[in-house]
Formats: structure tokens, sequence, C-alpha cells
């Protein structure tokens, strides 16, 4: 099903294609043998190189100095709320970790749904992610206190926009749906069970650090820092999540890559096994880069649709927001881990490289229109506000004070450990453009990107043509 064989089969727009690649020169990397897939080569610049080292070390070292934060809290908070009595830790406590466990077990289960279910699974994703939200809008209002009502009016607010998203790209839930088919229909070995070690991980560091958070709550009478603590402990889940899930994106994406691009099957366990090794400096760098440039890219995007040509100044600052966007994102991408797993690459340079190829071989417009990424983050809200459902109503129950940051710190933890369950179906999808653009001609792919290129040029022709004969009116 994934692997048809349609290279006897050229349309015009294909011949217009291949044309216009032959004067092209390939990069000299893109051609593999059996004996790389054990090792890497090794295709990183000196500073590119110093920068993952010296990030390798920061992260490292950041890891360390959270567990002692974590540890300090935790045993000061005790001791101080056996004097205090102030905060009440069983009631703070359960909700959480029983949320903790809800996160695992619902993003599991979801991604095992993706992977059985993948022609159902994005329009399911588009329709109850809005939904869950909505849920969680209302009960946050139900709390009452003037944060939960803030949060409950932005839950309310976002459930609408993903609504009307959700129908703006629906024509688009086709290619979706048979990307993601096509790019999972064969997954590599053990990748369940290196899902599942990464959600009991995930599961175990939520857990260390929401006992730091009960501990920072339990001094915050002796000390105005608590809240500096609370936040510091909440960035470093950000960071920590995303490096679990891109870790895990590399390493099944270099998998898939082997797989597509060459026909070679590789041993998960060493692929993950040279990511830890060999490549946290990249990973650690990608999973504070490419969320910084997405919020900033979404933004520009979002100002785009808004200001448009409504005066020259809001006009002139779209295209300045829009420029350095397209630099960010040509400088720090998702679609670059692949080649931080296949080559070894710093992920800069990576992500370079990557762009530079979707452009060159025009898959640019089909990878901005690319709703993998936005499934993968809807599932995420999804599973939060479940989470953040079980917990708010368990606290509005036991002890009504709590709801609120309850509910919050439950869905952030619900978002990322649903990111980190369905990381591997991305990076499958990654690896299924990156892997077609370096070989479009390669009998290992089927007609599933050259049909949507091609419906994207009738598209942009017909759209060409109506404007032409408008502006003749």
């Amino acid at each position: 099903m994934a692997m048809l064989n349609n290279s006897n089969t050229t349309t015009p727009s294909q011949i217009i294609q291949i044309q216009a690649q032959l004067p092209q020169q390939r990069l000299p990397f893109t051609v593999l043998n059996k004996a790389q897939v054990p090792n890497f080569s090794n295709r990183t610049i000196v500073a590119g190189q110093a920068a993952r080292t010296v990030f390798q070390i920061l992260f490292y070292l950041y890891l360390f100095l959270v567990a002692v934060l974590v540890i300090f809290l935790i045993i000061y908070g005790f001791v101080s709320d056996a004097h205090t009595h102030h905060f009440h830790p069983q009631k703070w406590y359960a909700p959480l970790l029983v949320s903790t466990a809800s996160a695992g077990i619902v993003g599991f289960t979801w991604q095992y749904i993706t992977a059985r279910h993948s022609t159902r699974v994005v329009r399911l994703a588009f329709w109850l992610s809005p939904l869950l939200t909505f849920a969680m809008g209302i009960m946050f209002i139900c709390i009452g206190t003037a944060v939960s009502l803030a949060v409950g009016v932005i839950a309310l607010v976002s459930a609408l926009i993903q609504s009307l998203y959700s129908c703006w790209a629906s024509p688009r839930f086709e290619y979706a749906t048979k990307i993601l088919s096509v790019s999972i229909a064969f997954p590599p070995n053990k990748t369940q069970g290196l899902t599942l070690y990464s959600i009991l991980i995930g599961i175990l560091y939520c857990c260390f650090l929401v006992a730091g958070i009960g501990g920072a709550r339990a001094i915050e009478n002796r000390t105005k820092l608590s809240a500096f603590f609370i936040f510091l402990i909440l960035l470093s889940l950000g960071w920590t999540m995303q490096f679990l899930k891109n870790a895990m994106y590399v390493t099944i994406s270099r998998v898939k890559y082997m797989h597509f691009s060459g026909g070679v099957d590789m041993d998960t366990r060493v692929a993950f096994c040279d990511t830890i090794k060999h490549l946290t400096g990249s990973v650690s760098i990608g999973s504070i880069l490419v969320p910084i440039i997405v919020l900033f890219r979404g933004f520009a995007r979002t100002t785009s649709l808004v200001g448009g040509d409504t005066d020259e100044f809001m006009f002139s600052c779209v295209s300045c927001y829009m420029g350095i966007a397209s630099l960010l994102v040509l400088r720090g991408n998702r679609w670059g881990f692949v080649h931080v797993g296949v080559y070894n690459k710093g992920f800069v340079q990576a992500s370079s490289d990557t762009w530079d190829m979707f452009i060159r071989v025009g898959l640019k417009e089909l990878i901005d229109l690319d709703l993998t990424g936005v499934f993968c983050f809807l599932s995420g809200v999804g599973t939060g506000a479940i989470c953040s459902l079980v917990s708010g109503i368990w606290s509005l129950v036991m002890h009504k004070s709590y709801a609120t940051e309850v509910s919050i710190y439950a869905f952030l933890i619900g978002y990322f450990m649903c990111r980190l369950a369905i990381s591997w179906a991305q990076a499958c999808v990654a690896a299924y453009y990156v892997a077609y653009a370096e070989n479009p001609q390669s009998t290992h792919f089927d007609s599933t990107i050259p049909v949507r290129l091609e419906q994207l040029n009738r598209s942009q022709a017909l759209q060409i043509f109506r404007a032409n004969n408008f502006s003749r009116g």
C-alpha cells in the first residue's frame, strides 16, 4: 500500500518539474550505502561541532541543577509544612499525579489509534480538540476566581479559533490523511516499545517536577521566590519534554529515512543509542529553537492574515515580520532533525540544508500547507484538556482553591505527554518528505506527493486566471 511503483506514469507537470531539476547538482550526501548504516557520516562544520558540544554539556548541567533545585524544594517544603500546615499535600498532589498517569495512558492510546486507524485520526483530532477545549473553558469559568475566569475565556476563544481553522483547513484533510497513512504504513521495529519507555520516563520526570512545584507551594509564606521557582520548573518541563520528543523524532526519522531512501531496515535500538550518545547537543539546540521559531512564525502569519493590505504602515510591518520568519525558519525547522539523525549534522546546518532542498525541488509550498504538525498540536491540546478536566473536577470536589493552578499544570503535562507519544508518527512523515526531496524519481514512493503538487499547480493557475480576468473587468 505504502510503496506503490508509479514511476512509469508521468504527468505533464511532472515532466516539467523533472526537466527543471536536471541541470541542478544533487547534494553530495544524498547517496547512502548499507555500510554506512551503523555509523554516521560526519558532516558538521567545526563551529557547529563546538556549539553541539557546548549545548550537550549545558543540557546535562541543567538536568543536574534542576534535580538539585527540586530535591531542595521537596525537603524544605516538607520541613516547612510540618510547622505551618497551611499547605495540604494530599489534596494538592492527588489530582496532579492522577492526571499525569492519565496523560500517559491517553497519549499511548492515541498513538495506538493513530497507528491502527490513520485514515480517520486526522479528522477526529480536528473535531475533538475544539470540543475538549470548550469543555475545559467551561470548567475554568465554573471555578469562579479571577484567574480561572481569564483562563476560561482564553480557552473558549481558542476553541472557537480551532473550530474555524478546522473548517478552513478541511479541504486539506484528504491529503493529510493520505500522507500520514503512507508514511506510517510500516512503522520501524520496536516503535511501540520505545514509545512506551519514553512515556514512562516522561511520567516519572513529570511526577518528579510536580513534587518540586508542591514543595515551592509549601514555602510560599516563607519566601517570595516560590513563584520564580515554579516558573523555572515549568521551563524545565518544557525543555526536557521537548528534548525527549525530539530524541524520539530523530531516532525514528533516521530509521524511516533509511527505509524510504534505500530499502534498508535499521535497528531502532541502535539508532536510539546513537541519538543519545552523539546527538544530544543538536537535539537540545533544536528543542529550544524550534518552539520559539514556530511561535514567531505563527504570529507573523496571523498578523499577515489580520493586517494584510489595510494600510501602508501595517503592510510594511507584516512584510518585516514575514521576512524575519522566513529567515528564522531557514535556520531552525523540525525537518532538519532528519538530517541531524542521518548525517550527524548540527541542527542549524541541517535545517538550512533541508529547507534549501525543499525550495530547490519545489516542495516549499507543500511543506507550508502540511497539516501533520497541526494534527500533532491539536492532539496535544485535546489530551491536555482531558487531563485538565480530570484534575480540575477532582480539585473542585476536594479543595476548590487548588483547582485553577492544578488544572493548568495538568494541561501542560498532558500536552507534552501526547506530543511525546505521537512524535514517531510525525517523524515518519518528515522522513518521507526529506527522502522524497532528495530523490523524487525513486521507485520507493507512490504518487501521493506528485499528484498533490499537480493539484496545487492547477489551483495556482486558476487563481492567476481569475485575478487577470478580474483586473481586466
